[in-house]
């Protein structure tokens, strides 16, 4: 036993006895019906929609649990449907759920990332003379809203004006985490922002486009702001449907100078067209460097909070001195408020540095890959579950390589009822027909319980690649049952899949597992 898993262990052990319970191997088989003794089917409406869209049965994976209160801190779990459940499959962004549910329960909900300011200067009447060294853990919230907060709190340090550059420390993250390899080649997308421990509002910039109110032309605005950005804007409003606004701008970002003493100019320039029909666009780009983004950013958020610049600031990285002294430790958002933006939204690259966060803080820095899936395997054993097909490459599912079964995520979300974390991670699941990503999803079969006081609900997280279409979470069925039910389908038709998936929450939420629908 190395000398991380010992404390680890005997912490985990410590906790579940404290809270009245021990999930262990045994547990696991006393409570699950094996695969033997499992109802092996389809549900008929979801082959049915298998069969149309041309998705071979043996493309899919579906693992569906019923969920029983059981005494305080223990769940029993009786497998309902079992459909090729143990193979291993891409789980596409359902694989956040081990990520998320591990981050909560080991770090703890109120965890807040924080975001170390030194400086090597003296503030001398209110003008601090000297560059600030900013140095990261992975915040992955670090918005305008927060930057601008982290303003206010220097300048209740008595600082009105900057004289000095800013310098970026970001050795919490081990350089090959932070590079930017996509699994599509759209490295202008946000959904492939690389991890960064000073990572500021996803390095995204989102312009927002539409016709004016009050003449013909279009309007465009950007955040976050940017000290040094400004816009060309040479579209031209066309009489078209809104449907391929897309496809039609021209989009480029062209630096001003290059002059490395300085921050850096920037141009956006549109041209092309755009329909008159469209009420509001958001057109999204990764097309800026870290260190430019970031300097502009926080340039921006302390101009906007009234403070002023001896002159404009370059930003480099670097490594905080040991000479450099202490300005401000900022906390970032809790952890429970992120581990909701990943999962109803499916982000990302907040999972990705939550997966390192996790590798940070049990095992010290630089955090790598490695080192997080360590703390996600030592947890899971610690809970007494064993993944053998488990493959995680960075946590997020946006990847070709990670995999899991569809019995041993619905594992995670039977033991997730057991944690005293469980609640949050359940309301952090989008809800079908209301947010999130199923906010469109079963909104029809929804209707028919309108008249029900106690309403059934799906709690489902999804997920998508090219050829991965899946689903995970909680369906609470219209007799009150809950089912735990995860999905996976592998094929180059996946894309057709949404339909039997929604067939089989369906099936749920009419209480579908019941002995007269078994085939």
């Amino acid at each position: 036993m190395s000398a991380w898993n010992f404390p680890y262990t005997a912490y985990k052990l410590a906790q579940v006895l404290t809270m009245g319970f021990i999930i262990s191997n045994s547990a696991w088989s006393a409570d699950l019906v094996s695969q033997e003794t499992a109802l092996q089917y389809i549900p008929r409406d979801v082959a049915s929609s298998l069969d149309k869209n041309q998705i071979p049965k043996d493309a899919i994976s579906i693992s569906v649990v019923e969920i029983t209160p059981g005494r305080p801190g223990k769940v029993t779990a009786k497998t309902e449907l079992d459909w090729r459940s143990t193979q291993a499959m891409n789980p596409a962004s359902t694989m956040k759920l081990l990520t998320t549910l591990t981050g909560l329960d080991i770090l703890g909900p109120r965890y807040r990332w924080r975001t170390n300011l030194y400086t090597d200067g003296l503030i001398q009447q209110g003008t601090l003379k000297g560059n600030i060294y900013l140095q990261g853990t992975g915040d992955p919230k670090l918005v305008p809203e927060e930057l601008a907060k982290m303003m206010r709190a220097l300048q209740n340090l008595g600082i009105q004006k900057l004289d000095g550059n800013l310098v970026f420390d970001r050795s919490a993250y081990a350089p090959g985490v932070m590079e930017h390899n996509t699994i599509d080649g759209e490295s202008l997308r946000a959904y492939n922002v690389p991890p960064d421990p000073l990572l500021y509002a996803f390095r995204t910039l989102s312009f927002q486009i539409g016709k004016s109110r009050t003449a013909d032309f279009i309007d465009i605005s950007y955040t976050p702001p940017l000290s040094r950005l400004k816009v060309s804007n040479q579209m031209q409003l066309v009489d078209k449907a809104c449907d391929s606004w897309k496809s039609n701008i021209r989009f480029n970002l062209e630096p001003e100078g290059t002059n490395a003493n300085t921050e850096q100019a920037l141009t956006a320039q549109f041209s092309g067209s755009f329909p008159n029909t469209c009420k509001g666009v958001s057109y999204n780009v990764v097309a800026i460097d870290a260190n430019t983004f970031l300097t502009q950013g926080f340039a921006a958020a302390w101009e906007l909070a009234g403070g002023t610049w001896a002159q404009a600031p370059a930003g480099r990285d670097g490594a905080v001195p040991i000479n450099a002294r202490p300005l401000l430790q900022f906390e970032g958002i809790n952890l429970a408020d992120d581990v909701q933006d990943i999962n109803k939204y499916s982000n990302n690259v907040m999972a990705r540095q939550l997966l390192l966060t996790l590798a940070l803080e049990k095992m010290g820095k630089p955090a790598t890959i490695e080192n997080g899936e360590l703390v996600i395997r030592g947890w899971l054993k610690g809970l007494g579950l064993q993944f053998p097909e488990l493959v995680i490459e960075n946590g997020s599912g946006l990847s070709r390589n990670e995999t899991i079964s569809a019995k041993n995520l619905n594992q995670i979300l039977v033991a997730a009822r057991n944690l005293p974390v469980g609640e949050i991670f359940y309301n952090s699941l989008p809800i079908a027909g209301s947010d999130g990503t199923m906010r469109n999803r079963l909104m029809t079969h929804l209707r028919k319980f309108l008249h029900l006081k106690k309403k059934p609900e799906a709690r489902i997280k999804t997920g998508s690649l090219a050829d991965v279409r899946a689903i995970s979470g909680y369906v609470i069925s219209k007799s009150g049952k809950m089912y735990a039910v995860t999905s996976f389908i592998n094929h180059p038709n996946a894309w057709r899949g949404l339909e039997a998936h929604d067939q089989l929450l369906a099936w749920l939420l009419d209480d579908g597992p019941e002995p007269k629908h078994a085939r």
